[in-house]
């Protein structure tokens, strides 16, 4: 499994629209899932070891922010391709498995992964009210093999200071994870 980090997309930045099926077929837009404090987009997939060992917390992040007013949605960017194991078929399973609230998106042309600069996942950006990045970064420290508890206590802290309305956390740790698959020579050049 490769380690690859998020790309640190600076503070600041607009979040990328966005127009892309769920699991069930209906077409969400970037405004149909943010909430009136801010939009949580998560970059996910089902085959990765990295994601595997949060899907619990993020169904929970998916439980508990939409309340508070933070929208949640994931979009998996994989070529399905190389990797049929995360095909929006086995997305849809991987949602009512997991209990996942939210949309799952396929970003079959992996446009919307590259407007983000998305990199690994999980890739997780937190943008406010006003679609501004206030955080891109981990989770937590929890990685596969490490013994870490998954407790989601960055992302977390993050989602709380935005419902706060205080600053940006100061120090955000990027996060680890599986490299998005990219469809053969389209890897865009942040990707290395």
């Amino acid at each position: 499994m490769a380690r690859t980090p998020s790309t640190m997309l600076p503070l600041g930045t607009e979040a990328p629209e966005f127009s892309l099926p769920d699991t069930d077929g209906t077409i969400v837009l970037r405004q149909h899932v943010a909430g009136r404090h801010g939009l949580l987009v998560m970059f996910i997939c089902n085959h990765c070891p990295y994601v595997h060992l949060v899907r619990e917390e993020l169904a929970a992040l998916g439980r508990d922010y939409p309340a508070k007013g933070i929208g949640v949605v994931a979009i998996m960017s994989n070529d399905v391709t190389t990797h049929p194991g995360d095909s929006p078929a086995r997305m849809a399973e991987e949602k009512a498995r997991f209990g996942y609230a939210f949309p799952y998106l396929y970003d079959a042309s992996q446009e919307v992964a590259k407007a983000y600069r998305a990199a690994c996942t999980p890739d997780f950006f937190l943008f406010d009210n006003a679609f501004k990045l206030v955080y891109r970064g981990q989770l937590d420290d929890a990685r596969p093999g490490n013994g870490v508890p998954v407790t989601g206590k960055d992302l977390r802290a993050a989602l709380d200071a935005l419902l706060a309305g205080a600053p940006p956390l100061e120090v955000q740790q990027p996060s680890l994870g599986c490299n998005i698959k990219w469809k053969a020579g389209s890897a865009p050049s942040y990707a290395g």
